[in-house]
């Protein structure tokens, strides 16, 4: 991305995008009870407050009565449904792990089935944006969170640490071009969640072989543990290699979460925030809820002069409904050079 004088004024960019992820599952309601919400009812209503706070984007995950996350996506479909009925302006993002928490006690946390994950596609209401992990790679949430982070949490025990400890994503390159494929088929849209340059690499050369006709909607996922650690240089050198025709959100992990958020707002790029990343106040006196975290985006976002997108400036600023039809056409849109024609010499660029 280029920052030329101006960059930072915020007459220069677009309404800030905030993303939530309210229901966490890594935790356990009793984790949380007072945030964690459980029954149908609840979530529902958890998706209603974080859009009233100012969240335009819902990372959704779903819980089962008991409390554990639902692999199942007549859950997802039932909760999908409820929420759309209550606020149609929120952009529903259906988290693409389908809640990796464990099935049991002493097991590791994955990821479902190759097969089952296609499923999301099938989803009904369709969901506005499916993420999608790019490259297997490990994804050992714990590795930079130390003992106050975890501490009187389920992720505190033995059991519950090493469940994501060891845990992987499986994301071959045949299953992700054909995902892409079956989401964009049915005009749901993949939202990239990429843990280093190379796998943003990866999808540009989907992008230049004609396989991911797509907006480059993407969030850089720094929480350690096989992604990227949360600091300023890997920051710049990822922020450097993202084109200017893409809309790029940052992520990480407890107390990482509001400082890079900060210089989110700062830059002109787009946050997320909820108990899915973090439960803490900065000086962990306390707890912290999603709605509370989003109002306090929204209060520093304002302080630095710049507004908060309300649900149809994120519908146009996510590109929502926008597929095209030619390598050529996702390059040009996305701000990649193009393909080099045979026998083209020098430097690159569109006509």
């Amino acid at each position: 991305m280029n920052f030329q004088d101006g960059s930072l004024f915020p007459e220069n960019q677009e309404p800030l995008v905030i993303t939530c992820a309210p229901y966490g599952p890594e935790w356990m309601p009793s984790d949380f009870p007072e945030d964690i919400p459980v029954s149908m009812a609840d979530q529902i209503q958890k998706a209603v407050d974080c859009y009233n706070a100012g969240a335009t984007v819902l990372h959704l995950h779903v819980r089962e009565e008991d409390g554990k996350g639902s692999k199942r996506l007549s859950k997802f479909n039932e909760l999908l449904a409820g929420i759309r009925a209550r606020v149609p302006d929120l952009i529903l993002q259906v988290g693409g792990s389908i809640s990796f928490a464990p099935e049991g006690d002493g097991e590791v946390a994955k990821w479902l089935s190759d097969d089952t994950r296609h499923m999301l596609a099938e989803l009904l209401p369709t969901p506005d944006q499916v993420t999608i992990a790019i490259n297997t790679n490990q994804m050992n949430v714990v590795e930079q969170m130390c003992e106050a982070d975890i501490a009187g949490t389920s992720l505190a025990s033995p059991a519950g640490y090493r469940a994501y400890r060891e845990m992987t994503i499986p994301a071959g390159p045949e299953w992700v071009e054909e995902h892409i494929r079956r989401l964009s088929a049915k005009g749901i849209q993949t939202h990239f969640q990429l843990a280093n340059i190379t796998q943003l690499e990866t999808v540009e050369r989907m992008m230049r072989r004609g396989v991911c006709n797509v907006p480059l909607i993407l969030t850089w996922v720094a929480i350690g543990g096989g992604f990227d650690a949360p600091n300023l240089y890997n920051l710049a050198n990822f922020v450097r290699a993202v084109p200017d025709g893409a809309v790029l959100t940052l992520e990480t992990s407890m107390l990482n979460v509001l400082p890079l958020n900060m210089m989110a707002i700062a830059m002109g790029l787009h946050v997320r925030c909820g108990i899915e990343d973090n439960i803490w106040q900065q000086d962990r006196q306390a707890k912290m809820g999603t709605v509370r975290q989003i109002e306090q985006l929204v209060r520093i976002s304002r302080e630095f002069g710049r507004p908060v997108a309300d649900g149809k400036e994120a519908r146009r600023i996510y590109r929502i409904g926008e597929f095209y039809g030619s390598a050529e056409q996702t390059l040009a849109k996305n701000g990649f050079a193009p393909n080099r024609r045979h026998g083209q010499r020098g430097f690159l660029q569109h006509a």
